[in-house]
């Protein structure tokens, strides 16, 4: 098993965040200093809490934030060495970085394979878009089977795939989930994580995924960055950290059977990664 050590010193970095700040409105800080590495061909998923700062972090790399007034005032966020911090969403796209956004998106109005084709816009060649499609397809066979019906009206597993495979016809190398099992049964997300760990194992996606379903994200993830508060507070492999006791304690909900006080969950001191 590779180490943290080798992890985190991998020459092949693709997305390098240092030390971001996030602010909104011009006043609301959110990030606090981020700083994550995810190597090519890796899975690295961001854990925590409602308002932790997960989905803020996404949008800061995928540069989504001027919607929301947001934007990132310190710090550095690089593609393969390069700088993007100014570049648009389209840009990012166009060299491979896709984000599949919290809550899914689609358009209830169009069908599903027309929601799947939005995905190839910018794409020129026929030919590729179609083998695509079939690729998509060939990953979610129930996307093949309600190809025709309106996303309105299809379930949320099937929209989370839709979105997923909507990402995937842009031919991505990096693709950025957000809380991807966020209202499913959890049946449907075992699926949708063993079609993450297929795309990235064959297709060589890399991904980085935003999520509060630890134990999920940990079973499936080779590297977990914990957030509290705008913060990453620990990390390391996700090996690790499915044994760790804080984390056991904190978000697995495997403390043992001594009973604490909610005054006592809250004066826990957990050991901070900044601290060290």
């Amino acid at each position: 098993m590779v180490s943290k050590e080798i992890y985190m010193s991998t020459p092949n970095i693709v997305l390098n965040v240092s030390g971001i700040e996030v602010i909104y409105n011009h006043v609301i800080l959110v990030l606090k200093g981020v700083s994550l590495n995810v190597p090519d061909g890796k899975i690295a998923a961001v854990l925590g809490g409602n308002g932790a700062g997960k989905t803020t972090t996404l949008r800061a790399i995928s540069n989504l934030l001027k919607a929301e007034r947001g934007e990132v005032t310190k710090g550095s966020i690089e593609l393969r060495g390069e700088r993007i911090e100014n570049l648009t969403p389209a840009d990012l796209v166009q060299r491979g970085v896709v984000q599949v956004m919290e809550g899914r998106h689609c358009f209830a109005h169009l069908t599903i394979e027309e929601n799947l084709l939005t995905g190839s816009y910018t794409r020129k060649d026929k030919g590729e878009v179609a083998a695509n499609l079939e690729k998509v397809y060939n990953y979610f066979p129930r996307l093949k089977t309600r190809r025709t019906s309106q996303a309105a009206y299809t379930s949320g597993g099937e929209q989370q795939m839709c979105a997923i495979g909507r990402a995937l016809m842009t031919n991505p190398s990096v693709m950025l989930l957000d809380e991807p099992s966020m209202g499913l049964a959890p049946q449907i997300v075992e699926e949708v994580f063993e079609i993450v760990k297929d795309l990235n194992q064959k297709e060589k996606v890399t991904f980085l995924l935003a999520e509060q379903n630890t134990n999920m994200a940990l079973k499936y993830a080779d590297y977990g960055y914990i957030m509290e508060s705008g913060r990453i507070v620990m990390d390391g492999l996700a090996s690790d950290l499915r044994n760790n006791e804080d984390v056991k304690e904190f978000y697995l909900g495997m403390g043992g059977s001594e009973r604490k006080s909610f005054k006592d969950v809250k004066s826990y001191k957990r050991r901070k990664r900044w601290l060290a």
